[in-house]
């Protein structure tokens, strides 16, 4: 699937971005490299509509976001509505998790990744 063209400066962002991935994104990472998750193909650091996304899943159309206390900022956390807004009406489904939840429970994180997919059901 094809992405929009991305500035050669982000495009070296996002490329520096996943050398220096948090605990929680190596974390989440390792559990979603390419078909690890019940066989779905994430990337990461994934340009689109603009934006470097955490993790996404073109052929499902998923988007996971990874996000520190920092997005608790109310300012931050409203740009993370726009972007979500944004990515949404492009057809994408958009989760995010706490870094602490990932840290903490990987299992639940990947079970409600797979449950959005449409890959699994609730138990």
């Amino acid at each position: 699937m094809p992405h929009t063209p991305l500035p050669p400066k982000s495009r070296a962002n996002a490329r520096s971005m996943r050398k220096v991935m948090t605990d929680a994104e190596v974390k989440l990472w390792n559990a979603l490299r390419p078909h690890r998750l019940m066989g779905l193909g994430f990337r990461r650091q994934f340009p689109i509509a603009g934006y470097i996304l955490d993790f996404a899943c073109p052929e499902k159309k998923l988007v996971v976001e990874v996000d520190g206390s920092q997005h608790g900022d109310a300012d931050l956390a409203a740009t993370d509505a726009s972007r979500t807004k944004r990515l949404e009406q492009d057809g994408w489904t958009v989760l995010r998790f706490w870094n602490d939840d990932i840290i903490r429970d990987i299992d639940n994180v990947c079970q409600n990744i797979v449950i959005v997919a449409g890959l699994g059901g609730t138990g």
